[in-house]
């Protein structure tokens, strides 16, 4: 038995020609959202991507994209997969070790249910979002599950730094052009149609 998840082969040779560090916030999420959108509009996963950098240099670590329906995975959402994928690289279970950088992912809107616990259990400091609010659900007609409604103060109590709202309107401009694309929302139970097509 073996379980993986890989990332298509433009993300991949996307991913070599970004430049080694992306200093600001603002640059990380617009990497992530352009990951994002090419996720869905070549037809590999959902419009969903996360990146893993060192916080303070803003190294890049790894970019993930959604994965869920070419691995036939539920769980293979980007961040999922951006998370896995840099402890693999970093040969480490815990991205929160004392000895290594401070890590921080970038995600271009709040975690699911799923991945918010991803997020906590991985040990990145920080956690970067283009926006948290229903707009993602509305909009593309995904479930992303019962979450906290302090989602963020349960983070921050527990040692991660959160910060809300960076290309808010880029990333929704992203979920908008899926729900005109009639791509498949793949919720469990059969999934469905975006409610905008």
């Amino acid at each position: 038995m073996d379980f993986a998840i890989s990332l298509p082969d433009w993300a991949l040779d996307e991913q070599r020609r970004l430049p080694a560090c992306l200093p600001t916030v603002e640059a990380r999420m617009r990497e992530v959202i352009r990951f994002s959108r090419l996720n869905f509009e070549r037809g590999t996963g959902g419009p969903f991507a996360a990146g893993v950098f060192e916080r303070d240099s803003g190294k890049l670590v790894v970019m993930g994209v959604n994965r869920v329906v070419a691995s036939h995975c539920s769980s293979a959402h980007a961040e999922v997969t951006a998370l896995s994928l840099a402890q693999r690289l970093l040969g480490t279970h815990d991205l929160g070790e004392p000895d290594r950088p401070a890590y921080q992912l970038v995600v271009n809107w709040r975690p699911c249910a799923m991945c918010y616990g991803a997020t906590l259990w991985s040990g990145v400091q920080s956690l970067v979002v283009a926006g948290s609010g229903p707009e993602l659900e509305a909009i593309t007609g995904f479930d992303e599950g019962p979450i906290h409604p302090q989602w963020d103060r349960e983070l921050e109590r527990r040692g991660l730094t959160v910060t809300d709202g960076v290309l808010r309107e880029e990333a929704l401009a992203v979920f908008r052009d899926f729900a005109a694309s009639g791509a498949l929302v793949y919720n469990a139970g059969g999934g469905g149609r975006s409610p905008l097509v």
